[in-house]
């Protein structure tokens, strides 16, 4: 032991030694090795230990006058705390700075340490300072949580000992100035996800109450319970209100679990959730993951360790190994370090320059290619380590602040030999280098001890540095060969000689580990499972766990986690809620992956139940003599399952004293309200809810308020209970409640709802309402919201006697849809049935639709029929009357207040009763109706066209209820393409007199269309003029020319026409309305022209004769009339038609979708032959439509219709273009002026009716149709084909030549059938048609008459 007067006896001998030796430096250098004996003393200890350095030779290159201003006293001055560390008390993971300030010369290096470690928790510290620079004071300044840089000593170190032990407060958070606040941690951020090189930010709003000026709280962000600093990494941002962590370029290094701690004086808040990190899209498929954690283990001047982590993605196929990159600091120059793959996750980089720093990379390379290069390590420099040094620990749990006194003087040398080095052992292995380290001996003399590394393959040993000895007690061993067994063991030496060998020790390499035992998965939430499993047996430096996961049956496996965890226990998140998924488990160490563990047992992703949440919020609905009833709100959180019903519990305060608590009911009660009695009156209670589901039941709320029981004797009713918020969107929602228990002296006869802004002060409340309501429900609509902005509610019951009390305020709802909201659907499918759907994305499987009308639950099936599968659900009508009228609502359980409605009106309801029956009986829209043409030789042709018709649709054909069939007589065809459906006749002989009807059926679809050949004007014509066709084609007498007429100027009218292959015993026919007129009529016959003269023709004659004879040839001509067709020339498209004769006074009328055309330059018609035709001249898209061609018979005409439009009228156009381009001209056309008076003045039905009107007897029918025409038309009703005239039942009335009326006073069924109204002047005529149905009142169920 050296007393403190020797210190300074050793230091002053010393210091004159060196200055006597100032000037024989050869001297020193040729004398025998000298070594420094440095005991040290630790004062207030029993424990000393002696250290020993070897010092190399000293070499003083200083001038005179730096000596001369050195001060005598500064030299040598051992360590000294100037100021010492003092005691702190702090929280836990809060951040603590300790603070000392050392002097002495040379510069002292300061260790920190703690309680019961054994080795420090920082490098020594100090700056590089030359043996003779003046001293100056330096103030060291340290984080605990950091690790400090080292720097070389050259002659002497000072220590100093800090130890701390966890300070706590029994007495809870200390608040500052008599002020606690109160923290609070919302809008916080959830579970993420996110993929290599995306940016991700981490925020949370904090609310610190009360709020401070200028008082800012401490905000920490954590990676699994490690403090996070600012980095190019990640960085941190305070606004005041709120906390955020944002990731520049996200790696797999990032993923964890993130936690924000906020500290105030008063304490503190956290919050923690995960955030997952998937590997980058690869630039090859198939390629792995890139490697991750890419660290250093062992830095010196010939090598650095590189050590990394396998990524969990493998790309399909088996990762062949990695590729080392290195890139020196200040370059961006990356080297591959490594020629070949390595499997093992560790390499030794070599061939490094010495005190140069660098940075790795590495790379994971399989059959299919190479990964992104992983996150590059930190900086590290090619230098060999400093000596560590060996310090004795004392256990404390308190501060302590240590000097130690550091003491050297020259003493003689004694050679002494060392022993051997001690606890010999390979710290590291591979299949390639190893790394030993050892501990000195314990017998080396006071000299500095070198050491040589010897290895053994077989029984010869060979010494590895034969050339350098090694100063650490650390070698590592590259260049091994694979496969083979080695032994080691060190010898020390030193100026005395070589010592003895340790012990040999053999060379352990690290296996790939075995695979984890059995894997457990146990619900967790709706998105996530806990997947638990038992650890690798006897893995050697394990590193981690992957996880797996698949859905059942898919064979898809996808990691769960893209960084190692180093639990035995993981929550797998971003799962398909409702899935059944199966897990598997791998282990990683530096050799490699481990084989898979078995597959788990499948769960079911779903909520894990728990028993809910204490109620909260309890009131007094009502109270008596001997009992009270009391309502509560439902808990926040029902524990994932449904809440099956409540326990209420009471006490007795007595003076303030509260009793012992008593069970109300003992049968739980499923109303969020109940009757407690057996009370006591004018006596005080207290009571508490506990809600229960089928996890059991949840704890207690807190006790209410204190209750007097005592009658209420007030005359206002008591307040509203169980307000409930539905249907929340921008612009409304929906408020419930449900009547007050306590009625007052009068029933309740209305309520009023009042709304004020959540964070608005009382007096800010105003009415929605301003008269009361009956219903228990009302729609808060956009007059009394505003979108974003939160709000409260409450209600209030009224009666005779005035308003009662209000309800308890609801919670705060913002007037915002949610995004994914739905609404409810009204439908009417193919057989027509109306249904309200209605679809929810954010179920889970405890979820269930609940449909309600007026908001009262549905329980009743015979009117709706529920129909639920997955996520979504349907109501359908049963059998839909005028009862269905109301508001429909769905609510979806075990949601974030899923929920829409539906108002069915009575407008509505009749709207979609039409639809329904158009859907259970739908018609086959028709082109045209059935219409019959005269052919060739005598042939009738039958035809109409349809719509659209699929490829199954089927047409009967029948003839007075006789359905007709193929042969000689009839022919049919039905063209699927166009719709045409034609039947073509023979001839037409006395026995074809009836009606035709074509029915067409087309799966559901049906439609009919009928042609009546009855009555002696319309037959008889037919019949004539098929026989008369029948003749032009038989040998002997034919018409040449047809029948026309002149009149003269005497008033007689000449009807004539030629007749060719006339014999003499030709003779010929006149008849007049059907009957033969007689020879003394003037008849005429020369050179094959016959004449008929009528002479003075009367008026009735003129009218009745003459006219009669036109109107037959007309309907002849127009008749014969073939389809509208559509042809190309090369100036546009051409609509045309043929007609066997054509006769100046045949009046035709072109049509442009239902409007007639007026022509120009660009559109005219004309004749050429028989050919009447309609020319468009470059035709544009703009003259796509229906067009059509009407003949005027005097009678309504006849229509031919064709579409320009879609494929016909594109192959038209490009006929036409082709033939403008080779200027092919087509031929003549002439033009057919139109008079447009005539068009215009046609009389017509301009609209009104309706096609069917179904009305129950006794009521009263009256509809108005819109009439025009220029002269003003005659209007005619008919009933069933009949005419019907006005009388006091049927009131017929034509106002104004513009609008004609039909009124029944009052219907019977006699009155059902069809009606129609005719209109004609003499340019047209048109008819209107509709139904009248009458049923009887008792038969709106069903049955209409």
């Amino acid at each position: 032991m050296i007393i403190c007067s020797d210190i300074t006896i050793s230091v002053c001998i010393a210091v004159r030694l060196l200055k006597k030796h100032e000037n024989q430096q050869l001297a020193l250098e040729t004398a025998p090795s000298r070594a420094l004996y440095f005991k040290v003393c630790l004062l207030g200890s029993d424990i000393c230990f002696l250290c020993t350095s070897l010092v190399s030779w000293i070499k003083i290159h200083e001038h005179e006058e730096h000596f001369k201003r050195m001060n005598e006293d500064s030299l040598m001055h051992a360590p000294e705390f100037v100021i010492k560390p003092r005691s702190h008390t702090v929280w836990e993971k809060q951040c603590v700075r300790l603070h000392c300030t050392v002097s002495g010369w040379p510069d002292p290096r300061v260790v920190w340490w703690v309680t019961d470690s054994t080795s420090p928790i920082t490098s020594p510290q100090a700056r590089p300072l030359n043996f003779l620079l003046h001293v100056v004071s330096m103030v060291l300044c340290f984080h605990a949580f950091y690790s400090c840089e080292s720097a070389v000593a050259h002659l002497t170190l000072a220590k100093a000992l800090t130890l701390l032990s966890p300070a706590s407060s029994a007495e809870g958070p200390v608040s500052e100035y008599g002020i606690t606040f109160q923290t609070h941690i919302v809008d916080k951020f959830g579970v993420s996800f996110g993929r290599e090189g995306e940016t991700m930010s981490l925020g949370c709003t904090v609310v610190i109450y009360p709020a401070l000026h200028r008082y800012q709280p401490e905000v920490q962000w954590y990676r699994d319970d490690v403090l996070l600093s600012p980095s190019k990494w990640h960085h941190m941002h305070w606004s005041g209100d709120r906390a955020t962590l944002t990731f520049t370029h996200l790696n797999k290094e990032d993923e964890g679990l993130y936690t924000l701690r906020v500290t105030t004086k008063s304490g503190y808040e956290t919050y923690s959730a995960y955030v997952f990190v998937r590997d980058a899209d690869a630039e090859v498929e198939g390629a792995p993951g890139a490697p991750l954690d890419v660290r250093c283990l062992d830095a010196n001047k010939d090598y650095i360790i590189v050590t990394w982590k396998q990524p969990a993605v493998d790309g399909g196929n088996s990762i062949l190994g990695y590729f080392v990159d290195r890139c020196e600091i200040g370059t961006t120059h990356w080297i591959q370090c490594n020629d070949t793959p390595v499997k093992f996750a560790r390499f030794p980089v070599t061939g490094l320059v010495e005190g140069r720093s660098y940075i790795f990379r590495v790379r994971a390379v399989n059959k299919s290619g190479m990964s992104h290069p992983s996150r590059v390590s930190e900086p590290v420099a090619a230098m060999d380590p400093v000596g560590s040094f060996t310090f004795s620990m004392m256990t404390s749990s308190f501060f302590v602040c240590r000097c130690v006194i550091l003491c050297f003087m020259f003493c003689p040398l004694e050679g002494v030999v060392p022993g051997q080095p001690l606890e010999l052992q390979v710290t590291e292995a591979t299949k390639n280098y190893v790394v030993l380290s050892w501990k000195p001996p314990g017998e080396k003399g006071l000299e500095g001890v070198m050491y040589y590394v010897e290895k053994v393959y077989y029984t010869s040993w060979q010494r590895v540095n034969t050339e350098i000895p090694v100063k650490s007690p650390r070698f590592a061993l590259f260049d091994l060969a694979e496969g083979k067994s080695y032994r080691f063991r060190v010898r020390c030496c030193n100026s005395a000689g070589v010592g003895e060998p340790s012990d040999p020790t053999e060379a352990t390499t690290v296996d790939i580990p075995s695979a984890p035992g059995k894997v457990v998965p146990t619900r967790n939430t709706d998105t996530s499972v806990v997947v638990s499993w038992e650890a690798s047996r006897d893995a050697k430096e394990l590193i981690g766990y992957y996880i797996e996961g698949s859905i059942v049956g898919s064979q898809v496996w996808e990691p769960c986690n893209n960084k190692p965890v180093n639990a035995t226990r993981f929550i797998c998140h971003g799962l398909i809620t409702g899935e059944k998924y199966v897990f598997r488990v791998r282990a990683v160490n530096a050799a490699g992956l481990s084989q898979f563990s078995q597959e788990s047992e499948p769960v079911e992703v779903k909520a894990a139940i728990a028993s809910p949440a204490p109620p909260y919020g309890i009131t007094v609905l009502e109270c008596v003599r001997d009992s009270m009833v009391l309502a509560w709100k439902q808990p926040t959180f029902i524990g994932g399952a449904d809440i099956t019903g409540y326990f209420v519990d009471y006490r007795e305060i007595i003076d303030g004293v509260p009793g012992k608590w008593h069970e109300a009911n003992i049968k739980a009660v499923s109303e969020r309200a109940y009757r407690v009695s057996d009370l006591k009156e004018n006596r005080k209670y207290q009571f508490q809810v506990r809600a229960a589901n089928m996890a059991g039941v949840g704890i207690p709320s807190l006790p209410s308020d204190t209750f007097l029981c005592e009658e209420w004797t007030i005359a206002v009713p008591g307040p509203p209970h169980d307000l409930q918020i539905r249907d929340v969107r921008n612009d409304s929602l929906v408020l419930l409640w449900k009547p007050p228990v306590y009625q007052g002296r009068n029933p309740v006869n209305g309520y009023y709802v009042d709304i004020k802004e959540a964070d608005a002060p009382e007096e800010a409340w105003r009415g929605v309402n301003n008269k009361a309501t009956e219903t228990t429900y009302i729609k808060v609509g956009i007059q009394n919201l505003k979108e974003g902005e939160s709000y409260v509610f409450r209600v209030r019951a009224q009666n005779k006697a005035g308003v009662g009390k209000t309800s308890d305020v609801t919670e705060p709802v913002p007037a915002l849809t949610k995004p994914g909201t739905k609404e409810i659907v009204v439908d009417v499918d193919d057989n027509g049935v109306i249904s309200l759907n209605f679809e929810c994305g954010d179920l889970i499987p405890d979820s269930k639709f609940v449909w309600s009308k007026n908001y009262e639950e549905i329980t009743d099936p015979s009117r709706l029929t529920i129909e639920t599968k997955g996520n979504k659900s349907k109501a359908v009508f049963n059998t839909p009357a005028e009862e269905d009228i109301g508001i429909y609502s769905c609510l979806v359980t075990h949601t974030d207040g899923a929920s829409a409605s539906y108002t069915l009106s009575e407008e509505e309801l009749k709207r979609l009763l039409e639809i329904s029956h158009d859907h259970k009986f739908p018609i086959i829209p028709l082109k045209s109706e059935l219409a019959v043409e005269l052919l060739e030789k005598g042939r009738v042709r039958f035809w109409l066209q349809a719509e659209k018709m699929s490829a199954n649709g089927k047409v009967d054909y029948v003839f007075n209820d006789n359905v007709l069939s193929q042969g000689e007589k009839y022919k049919m065809n039905f063209d699927k393409n166009t719709g045409v459906i034609e039947m073509i006749m023979e001839s037409l002989t006395p026995a074809d007199e009836g009606t035709f009807t074509f029915q067409l059926q087309d799966g559901k679809a049906t439609n009919q269309s009928s042609l009546v050949l009855i009555g002696e004007g319309t037959f008889i014509y037919i019949s004539f003029t098929s026989f008369f066709l029948t003749a032009m084609l038989v040998p002997g007498p034919h018409f040449i020319e047809y029948l026309s007429y002149e009149v003269t100027p005497e008033c007689c009218v000449i009807l004539k026409c030629k007749v060719g292959n006339m014999k003499k015993e030709t003779s010929a026919l006149w008849y007049k309305d059907g009957h033969q007129i007689k020879a003394d009529e003037h008849l005429g016959f020369t050179e094959g022209v016959l004449k008929l003269e009528i002479a003075q023709v009367r008026k009735g004659e003129k009218k009745n004769g003459v006219k009669c004879g036109l109107m037959f040839l007309y309907v002849y001509l127009s008749n014969s009339s073939t389809p509208l067709k559509i042809t190309s020339t090369d100036e546009g498209i051409r609509l045309y038609t043929f007609v066997s004769y054509y006769n100046d006074l045949l009046q035709v009328t072109w049509h442009y979708k239902d409007s007639a055309i007026a022509f120009s330059d660009r559109i005219k018609s004309g004749v050429v032959g028989e050919q009447l035709w309609l020319q468009i001249k470059e035709p544009t898209e703009k003259d796509m439509g229906k067009y059509a061609i009407e003949f005027n018979d005097g009678k309504g005409g006849l229509r031919r219709s064709v579409e320009l439009s879609g494929q016909a009228f594109d192959d038209a156009f490009a006929e036409f273009k082709r033939l403008n381009v080779l200027e092919i001209k087509n031929v003549f056309m002439v033009i057919i002026k139109v008079n447009y008076d005539v068009l215009s003045g046609r009389a017509r039905v301009a609209g009104g009716l309706p096609d069917v009107v179904t009305i129950q007897e006794g009521k009263a029918l009256n509809l108005t149709c819109n009439i025009s025409g220029d002269p003003v038309p005659e209007v005619t009703w008919l009933k069933n084909d009949r005419e019907i005239t006005s009388d006091d039942h049927c009131i017929l009335k034509f106002e104004s030549g513009k609008f004609a009326s039909f009124t029944i006073t009052g219907v019977n069924t006699s009155d059902s059938g069809k009606y129609s109204i005719l209109v004609k002047n003499k340019y047209g005529t048109e008819s209107g048609d509709f139904t009248v149905s009458v049923f009887i009142p008792e038969d709106v169920g069903g049955k209409k008459k």
